[in-house]
């Protein structure tokens, strides 16, 4: 079976010194994915000439397909365009199309057109215009040396828009690409090579052309089942028996059957139940209500949180008592409870995580290290917590501790 292969090009010196993170690669590769076009390199070059020719070479020689973003804008660092006339040869011509769309954007929204505005309608002749109907930048079509090139803005919003409206289907037009799946679950409470011994039998038992793969992160661990076959129906058929057994052998720390975040497995069970959940929000700041609300619809079941980061709203807006800060502290299972049972009465919820730590790097004690956590979850007259020790720096102690909250009233729930 002969696999497609791609490489994705990012442009722009920003990706290089951390300015701008790449999440155009990622989007990238799963629709490429799901398309059965195998990306099997990624890479990033600055706003330079001779980086960006030689990448052109480099990839083509690897891959059918070599997809571009970045550097399509109107300013003077934009280069991909000239690069691009010089490597594919022929001249710069206006297409009519791109300039009546680029009118109509400044027309509708009453700005006045620059020189520069006008120059995004102009594009090699040795190209194929895709429209950008979400910009002004149009993509381009090459191809060259049997392997073909597509030039894209950089903005994600105007990337994922000709991707999905020009570049997929014509790449599913040229190409008979084979059915490519994945399946992945979730499992926490158990780590990485304990999960892998377990499931050994299970895994070398696979055929050749079914791949396991272990993804911990934040205290999960995600296992990935990834398999070619010509047809769907051929891999759907396959992937359902091994899937089956490989949730079998780890029912008992099983989280979710699909790779979904955290956030929209909670939501689900909240509302199957029909209950609704708030937060109380010390060490996280509010990031456990963030990742909740990130999920459209969540207003249906999430009604609020009170971020008491310090001790006062503690005290004033979930009434905890000072005595029992003063006697235990606010990293503590006195606290951390009667945070909780607070926010059932100020925000009338169904049940709540109540979450309060020591993020780092500083603050700790012997007695209470970076990294000390304390959860509760439930509802009313039905309270439970614990206690995590955490061992990592401040961003990822607060990651680790917002999953986790999530994950015991998830596990709170289900009973």
């Amino acid at each position: 079976m002969n696999r497609i292969r791609a490489s994705i090009i990012t442009i722009g010196d920003e990706l290089l010194i951390g300015q701008t993170v790449d999440t155009n690669s990622a989007w990238m590769g799963t629709h490429l994915n799901d398309a059965g076009i195998w990306v099997q390199r990624r890479v990033a070059v600055g706003d330079d000439r001779q980086a960006i020719l030689s990448a052109l070479e480099e990839e083509s020689a690897k891959s059918k397909i070599v997809l571009i973003t970045g550097g399509l804008g109107p300013t003077a660092d934009d280069i991909t365009k000239p690069v691009l006339l010089e490597y594919f040869g022929g001249k710069m011509v206006q297409d009519e199309g791109t300039l009546r769309h680029v009118m109509a954007i400044f027309e509708r929204n009453g700005l006045p057109v620059l020189e520069r505005n006008v120059a995004q309608a102009l594009v090699p002749d040795s190209c194929t215009v895709l429209p950008n109907a979400r910009g002004t930048a149009p993509g381009m079509w090459f191809e060259k040396n049997d392997c073909i090139f597509v030039s894209m803005p950089g903005v994600p919003h105007e990337m994922k828009g000709i991707m999905e409206d020009e570049v997929i289907p014509r790449l599913q037009e040229r190409f008979e690409t084979p059915a490519l799946l994945h399946h992945t679950l979730i499992t926490s409470g158990m780590g990485e090579s304990f999960v892998a011994e377990r499931i050994r039998d299970f895994e070398s038992a696979l055929p050749p052309h079914i791949k396991l793969a272990y993804l911990p992160s934040y205290g999960l661990l995600k296992l990935r089942l990834t398999t070619e076959a010509p047809d769907k129906i051929t891999a759907a058929a396959e992937m359902k028996d091994a899937f089956q057994a490989l949730k079998k052998g780890v029912a008992d720390i099983l989280v979710a059957d699909q790779d979904l975040p955290m956030g929209v497995i909670l939501g689900n069970i909240l509302l199957e139940k029909g209950l609704t959940a708030g937060t109380a929000e010390s060490c996280t700041g509010g990031r456990i209500a963030s990742q909740i609300t990130a999920v459209p619809g969540s207003s249906r079941y999430f009604k609020g949180s009170v971020v008491s980061y310090a001790n006062e709203t503690k005290i004033n807006l979930l009434h905890v008592n000072p005595e029992t800060l003063r006697q235990h502290g606010a990293v503590s299972e006195q606290t951390v409870r009667e945070m909780a049972e607070g926010a059932l009465d100020v925000l009338k919820v169904d049940c709540v995580m109540a979450v309060s730590g020591i993020m780092g790097p500083d603050g700790g004690t012997d007695e209470k290290p970076v990294g000390s956590v304390w959860i509760a979850v439930g509802g009313k007259g039905n309270i439970r917590t614990m206690l995590y020790k955490f061992r990592y720096d401040r961003p990822r102690n607060t990651e680790m501790t917002t999953v986790a909250a999530m994950n015991e009233l998830r596990k709170w729930l289900v009973g």
